[in-house]
């Protein structure tokens, strides 16, 4: 998520993942895919430079995750010479 704030002062977090277009018109306007709009305070740079510093810390975690050792009894590929 990344934080933003309304014209009024109030901030809310935002799903990066839901927006459309970030647009200065000369007002700062995120448009979302299902097409609701926000007017907000920060610059259209600022709105990009927090979308890509939200999706490189996820990508980031990703990296960090270990896949867990196979533990009896969870699903599994069988392969032809258990069949």
């Amino acid at each position: 998520m990344i934080m933003v704030t309304r014209r009024n002062g109030s901030a809310f977090a935002l799903n990066p993942d839901l927006i459309e277009r970030v647009e200065a018109t000369p007002d700062t306007v995120i448009t979302l895919v299902g097409g609701t709009k926000y007017v907000v305070s920060e610059g259209v740079d600022e709105i990009i430079e927090q979308v890509r510093e939200f999706r490189a810390a996820i990508l980031a975690a990703a990296g960090q995750v270990t896949p867990e050792p196979h533990r009896p009894g969870h699903l599994r590929p069988v392969t032809d010479l258990e069949r």
